[in-house]
């Protein structure tokens, strides 16, 4: 029976390095560019046409040339739908709403507690044991987070609710790549990623209409900086770094791709610091030690633990 290390053999290590580079660094510069996004327009909204347009690209750029291909069916669009959800709408859509209230490079923090969820959720919902080690990297992961959010001297050192709301994040994406590994998706990565776009800037389109964004937006006061990073969304952060996420989830196990979340923090503290002038305070700094630390833990323990098939290769192993 075929494993995740099995499939990994199955792609160059090479694609695979440079895939894990691009996740590294541009995801780390994604959270400044949402943060200048959201300055003057919604989240939901600017969430919603980001994935949108960036989907749209995608899906043609991949249908030209392949008129005889069979075109995905119900259950590919429904598996695409539910990881479209729970990845951009739950995920990328929380972290633009937290960033309207919360630092970037706090925002950052706070998602890289993912391979916490991962291996909290993995336990839970698809019974993969949890190590000591993994045990002591959950334990070390919320006491970073502690550290972060809790009360000194009467006051939160980040808005409590939009640190909520960030927490939220990481969560619903450790949900949608659990289910990913399992998903019925396009024998063609790139097509898939199209669909969970298309999908998922749909959903986020809705969101945005249920909660009034669109009605209270207001194109003319629209910053060039927000264009700006919006553009830098859609082609850097969505047609490069969500792909490259997308393909690695296809050929690579799930804890290496997870260590891009304690690269991404340090990444996007310098940007937010250095671009910005958000402030780095030493409890910011220890705090960052801590969720970094725990995180490199349980990608390390679980690493060296098999993960289950995905269900074509349980098809073809039977």
């Amino acid at each position: 029976m075929a494993t995740a290390a099995h499939r990994t053999l199955g792609a160059p290590g090479a694609q695979v390095a440079l895939a894990l580079g691009a996740l590294y660094v541009v995801w780390g510069s994604t959270y400044l560019a949402i943060r200048v996004a959201v300055g003057t327009i919604p989240p939901f909204t600017q969430s919603s046409i980001r994935f949108l347009i960036a989907g749209t690209l995608l899906i043609a750029v991949t249908s030209r040339g392949r008129a005889g291909e069979p075109r995905p069916g119900r259950r590919e669009w429904r598996d695409a739908a539910i990881i479209g959800g729970f990845l951009l709408v739950g995920g990328n859509g929380l972290v633009a709403l937290g960033e309207t209230t919360v630092a970037s490079g706090i925002a950052a923090l706070l998602i890289a507690t993912l391979p916490v969820w991962v291996a909290i959720l993995g336990r839970l919902f698809f019974d993969l044991r949890l190590s000591r080690s993994t045990v002591v990297g959950i334990g070390l992961g919320f006491a970073g987070v502690g550290v972060l959010v809790w009360p000194a001297g009467g006051s939160a050192p980040v808005d409590l609710a939009g640190a909520l709301i960030l927490l939220g994040s990481p969560i619903l994406w450790a949900i949608g790549s659990l289910y990913s590994s399992r998903a019925h998706l396009p024998a063609r990565p790139l097509v898939g990623v199209g669909m969970q776009m298309l999908c998922g800037g749909v959903m986020l389109g809705v969101v945005a209409l249920a909660t009034g964004e669109i009605s209270r937006f207001r194109p003319a006061d629209v910053t060039p900086e927000s264009v700006a990073a919006l553009a830098y969304l859609v082609a850097v952060g969505s047609l490069i770094g969500f792909t490259a996420y997308a393909w690695l989830l296809r050929v690579a196990p799930l804890p290496l791709v997870a260590t891009y979340a304690y690269v991404n923090p340090i990444v996007a503290v310098a940007l937010g610091s250095l671009i910005l002038g958000e402030s780095v305070t030493p409890r910011t700094l220890v705090a960052g030690v801590i969720i970094i630390v725990a995180v490199a833990i349980i990608v390390w323990t679980r690493g060296r633990q098999a993960v289950p098939p995905r269900p074509e290769e349980v098809v073809e192993a039977t």
